[in-house]
């Protein structure tokens, strides 16, 4: 017998990890564990592990918007997550479905390097994402590296989080996991000056797949009608504690625990 109230739709436009640590498969539990469906349509596939990506295979562009404009085509999609999308003509595409759905909030991850230093994407990405996917999101989230990838000139988080910003994107959360600092500070930036800082107790170890749990989980946040803030807060706490309750299942980094939590 079906529910009476259907889950909000998440549609999830990210590569494959076969090791199931990052991109679709950790996008797809973060999603569910949040209580909305995911909708997955792949960008890439990955020759990758729990220590690093050794090789990347893009998808044709024309496929990755047919996949996603199947699913915008028959399902109320409520949010939509981009993770790693591997060249710039799947960025391209994937605009071009954005463009169409101006109404969905978008979670943007600027996948660039694997967790274990492999490079995932071209240079010309750098452009498409600034010139073209950021006018069309709602929330950026990239770490320090990605955010100083994106802006190469900007002396700080703030600075860089303004390059975005003027990119088009409204909400930018600069993230400080893989700084060398005691505690891990996130900054969320939006409109009209704001600013809202965080402070995570810095967990030992390290973790595969914790970026696309956190963007995962935010979008699933989002779809369920919570502002940004408001999803944000509540999308670290979740990937805080997923991380956490972790496991080594590999020989490289943890892998989080990204079911529901109690």
């Amino acid at each position: 017998m079906p529910y009476e109230i259907r889950p909000p739709i998440v549609l999830i436009i990210a590569g494959n990890d076969p090791s199931g640590g990052a991109g679709i498969a950790a996008d797809i539990q973060a999603v569910t564990a949040l209580g909305a469906h995911p909708a997955p349509v792949l960008t890439t596939l990955t020759v990758q592990d729990t220590r690093n990506a050794y090789e990347v295979e893009p998808v044709a562009p024309d496929f990755v918007a047919r996949q996603a404009g199947a699913v915008l085509d028959d399902m109320p999609v409520a949010a939509i997550k981009l993770g790693l999308l591997g060249s710039a003509e799947i960025g391209q595409a994937v605009a071009g479905v954005l463009d169409a759905h101006p109404e969905v909030p978008v979670v943007l991850d600027p996948v660039l390097v694997a967790a274990g230093g492999a490079r995932l994407a071209e240079e010309a990405l750098v452009q498409v994402l600034l010139e073209r996917l950021m006018p069309l999101s709602t929330l950026v989230t990239p770490n320090a590296d990605e955010a100083r990838g994106l802006a190469p000139d900007a002396p700080d988080a703030a600075a860089r989080a303004a390059v975005m910003q003027a990119a088009g994107c409204p909400w930018v959360l600069h993230k400080g996991a893989d700084e060398d600092t005691p505690a891990v500070h996130n900054s969320l930036f939006g409109p009209d000056r704001f600013r809202e800082d965080f402070r995570w107790n810095r967990l030992e170890g390290q973790y595969h797949g914790s970026g696309c749990t956190l963007a995962a989980a935010i979008a699933a946040l989002l779809s369920r009608q919570m502002s940004v803030p408001e999803a944000v807060r509540d999308g670290q706490d979740y990937t805080w504690r997923a991380l956490q309750n972790g496991w080594r299942l590999g020989k490289g980094q943890s892998i989080p625990d990204r079911r529901p939590q109690k």
